[in-house]
């Protein structure tokens, strides 16, 4: 029997591909997000959905006990639920900074602190955590949002020193631009026009939320003494 694997932000983009790509293989399964019914849809096996918002971190756990209590101990969970409003920091909402740090960072270290001690005890499990290329460089607008992302590149750099003795794996994944609902976060309608019209320029328009899940079990498929810390991928066309 194959262990449990939980996935946050699983109604759609790389949540919902990497339910789709564990599935293939027999996984157990607890998938998480807001919108339910879109996980419901998916009618796959061995799958608990939980309708929860990753910054409620009462609700995020009950979810986990109810999965574990069901199918064993979580051995791994893929921090994936985020938020990207971008904007110019000069003008932008500071209601849209906080709601970015909540769930973008808040909610990963509920996601964390919720399986680690577990993981610890048994010496064993996975935690990978999504950051972005731009938790690794800046870009134009995105200010608040490299903050966030910036953070989950930091705080997983940390646990991992702190959970590696203990055989528990911690990465982190930096996707580029790929074609998610994320964009569809921001508010800005001339800044969602100015990405995409980047975007077309360079060409980077190849790359799929699947190739990023299939790169995300692949890391978690590896024995576990080998630890991909760092992932970034991006389309080949895709030059910053």
């Amino acid at each position: 029997m194959k262990k449990l694997v939980v996935i946050t932000g699983a109604s759609s983009g790389f949540g919902m591909e990497l339910a789709k790509e564990f599935a293939k293989d027999g996984y157990p399964m607890l998938l998480l997000a807001r919108r339910v019914e879109k996980m419901e849809a998916l009618n796959l096996p061995n799958t608990m959905c939980k309708k929860v918002d990753v910054t409620d971190k009462e609700s995020f756990e009950s979810a986990v006990r109810e999965a574990e209590a069901q199918y064993g101990k979580t051995d791994l969970i893929i921090n994936n639920a985020g938020v990207m409003l971008l904007g110019d920091l000069s003008v932008q909402d500071p209601k849209e900074w906080k709601r970015m740090l909540d769930v973008n960072v808040m909610g990963v270290m509920n996601g964390m602190q919720i399986v680690m001690n577990d993981m610890k005890e048994r010496r064993f499990g996975t935690i990978i955590n999504l950051s972005s290329i731009a938790g690794v460089k800046p870009f134009a607008n995105h200010a608040a949002y490299c903050a966030s992302k910036y953070g989950v590149a930091g705080l997983t750099e940390v646990v991992r020193g702190e959970l590696s003795p203990y055989n528990v794996r911690t990465l982190y994944i930096c996707p580029g631009a790929v074609s998610t609902e994320l964009l569809g976060h921001t508010t800005d309608k001339n800044i969602i026009e100015g990405y995409e019209q980047w975007k077309e320029s360079v060409g980077a328009t190849n790359i799929t939320a699947n190739d990023v899940a299939k790169t995300i079990k692949y890391a978690y498929e590896l024995p576990q003494a080998v630890s991909l810390r760092q992932i970034v991928i991006t389309d080949t066309m895709q030059d910053a």
